[in-house]
């Protein structure tokens, strides 16, 4: 089984699998995966989600770490659990939902938007934080959080991220981002996925270091 550290490290691009059904989610995945992609997000609010995950996880949970996003009860903490998924990801900061997270010894990564609800999700137990929406929020806003948040708490830019709108989030101080429809949307073929990850992970590797 993949850590956290060790998927983040090597692909910090979180799949977003938006309204994905359970009998196409298997080859999508198996795309994603061969492009590098080491978390993937089935939202609950897709279809019959938890199957999608356990398909995932059974498929691909030797190399990528699969979860549910769109997670807004603390309830469904036991049930991404149940089916064998290790990632709890939210569009809020919800702080019991952190906790049961945390507790269940899997991966939180809530969304934030501001310094408040940053130090409230990493006092909850979050793993990392996803600055969310982050079509309402600029690199100077992140900038800024970053000179008062952990620097050693990963930050992910998630809403309206595109291979070519990186380069700024980074160097403002972004770890990671999450990927919706410009990687997936309903009726897209696995192949089409493919090749949109393998455009996202190129662009990452373009990125200037350090």
């Amino acid at each position: 089984m993949i850590d956290f550290a060790t998927a983040f490290a090597a692909c910090p691009l979180v799949a977003i699998l938006r309204g994905v059904r359970p009998d196409e989610v298997e080859a999508i995945g198996d795309e994603l995966v061969e492009a590098g992609f080491t978390l993937i997000e089935v939202p609950l609010n897709s279809p019959d989600p938890f199957a999608s995950i356990e398909k995932l996880e059974k498929r691909h949970g030797g190399r990528a770490l699969i979860g549910a996003g769109t997670v807004l009860r603390v309830e469904d903490v036991a049930r991404v659990q149940g089916v064998g998924g290790q990632l709890v990801i939210s569009p809020n900061t919800n702080i019991e939902v952190i906790a049961a997270t945390a507790a269940a010894g899997m991966i939180s990564m809530p969304g934030y938007f501001t310094p408040s609800e940053g130090f409230a999700a990493i006092a909850a137990g979050a793993t990392a934080l996803k600055l969310f929406p982050a079509e309402a929020a600029t690199p100077g806003v992140l900038k800024a959080q970053r000179a008062v948040l952990p620097k050693d708490m990963p930050i992910l830019i998630v809403g309206g991220v595109a291979p070519t709108n990186m380069t700024p989030w980074l160097a403002a101080g972004a770890n990671g981002f999450g990927l919706g429809s410009a990687l997936y949307k309903v009726g897209a073929t696995a192949a089409q996925v493919g090749e949109a990850a393998r455009a996202f992970v190129a662009a990452l590797k373009d990125q200037p270091q350090g």
